[in-house]
């Protein structure tokens, strides 16, 4: 496809995509179009175009990649999903918000959820690393977990690990952050169906403008605390699922086997419903709006109750 021949001195040398996406505004007319490729491994590299509208065949041949039948070419969107390209298909770089792409040599594409966006990536085998660069979330605090439907545990998934995606199940995958802070400081559709598919045992209270949620007898880590299981209460707050819960709270009230106490920041207790609550005062500065919920919370907890001193 032909751009408009708005002469020479209307062009400017090279317009980077990603300039005018972050900026807001319309590409300029330009000589070349940069736009960001990356491989399998997500090495990224610049590939400059001379038509902002080209197909997925151009930009394969620009990314000197042979034979170009051989190939797959998707658009990372702004949600962070992939949209296929096919080769003869035009991709308008002006109107479509995106600018990185990603190559595979393959001619499968193997589908998968992560933090509920749909993604495909171009082979078998996936890292946890890799996983949480497409989440968008830093490797170094958050960790990426399997999910197990049907009340089994979901699965840590370390960034060497190397995940089979053409295995039966191997298809959804959450994130969150890995540690939190200690101080004294009707459910969204994508909570029930976690809860339901996890086969929690869940009763919900109303306390004024609060939702309690009790985990009725969470399993506790064997032979840590004075009592195998607990009934957990999540308080869901005012503007929840876009403002984030705060703490959590267990009855019985908790101790530590090998120092018979309680763990630092929970020997404070909080009445909620006409129960005497032991409150776990751990707090999360890092709530994400339409990615974190009650399966993130409840995550959280199960770290630490793992992890309580």
């Amino acid at each position: 496809m032909q751009t408009q021949n708005l002469g020479d001195d209307r062009r400017i040398p090279l317009e980077e995509v990603g300039a005018a996406i972050r900026e807001g505004r319309s590409l300029r007319a330009a000589h070349l179009y940069r736009i960001v490729v990356a491989d399998e491994k997500l090495n990224q590299r610049n590939l400059d175009l001379s038509d902002p509208v080209p197909t997925g065949r151009q930009i394969l041949q620009a990314a000197e990649v042979r034979p170009v039948a051989d190939y797959s070419i998707y658009a990372i969107l702004p949600s962070g999903e992939f949209e296929d390209l096919r080769l003869d298909e035009t991709y308008d770089l002006r109107g479509r918000g995106a600018e990185r792409f990603i190559i595979f040599q393959t001619d499968r594409a193997y589908k998968f959820t992560i933090d509920d966006r749909q993604m495909e990536w171009g082979k078998p085998s996936i890292s946890g690393k890799i996983l949480k660069a497409l989440a968008g979330v830093p490797t170094d605090t958050y960790d990426v977990y399997l999910e197990v439907r049907g009340g089994g545990h979901d699965v840590l998934i370390r960034d060497t690990d190397l995940i089979d995606l053409g295995k039966p199940g191997i298809e959804r995958f959450i994130t969150l952050i890995r540690d939190t802070t200690e101080g004294l400081a009707a459910l969204p559709e994508a909570d029930q169906r976690y809860l339901d598919s996890h086969g929690f045992d869940v009763e919900v209270l109303g306390d004024g403008t609060h939702t309690g949620i009790v985990l009725k007898q969470l399993q506790l880590p064997p032979g840590k605390f004075n009592y195998p299981a607990a009934d957990v209460l999540v308080i869901l707050p005012p503007g929840y699922p876009d403002v984030a819960p705060d703490m959590f709270f267990c009855d019985p009230w908790l101790t530590l086997m090998s120092a018979g106490r309680f763990p630092t920041c929970a020997d404070q207790a909080h009445a909620f419903v006409g129960r005497n609550w032991q409150r776990w005062s751990r707090h999360n500065n890092s709530w994400r709006p339409g990615v974190d919920g009650l399966h993130t919370m409840i995550k959280r907890i199960e770290h630490a109750l793992t992890e309580a001193k």
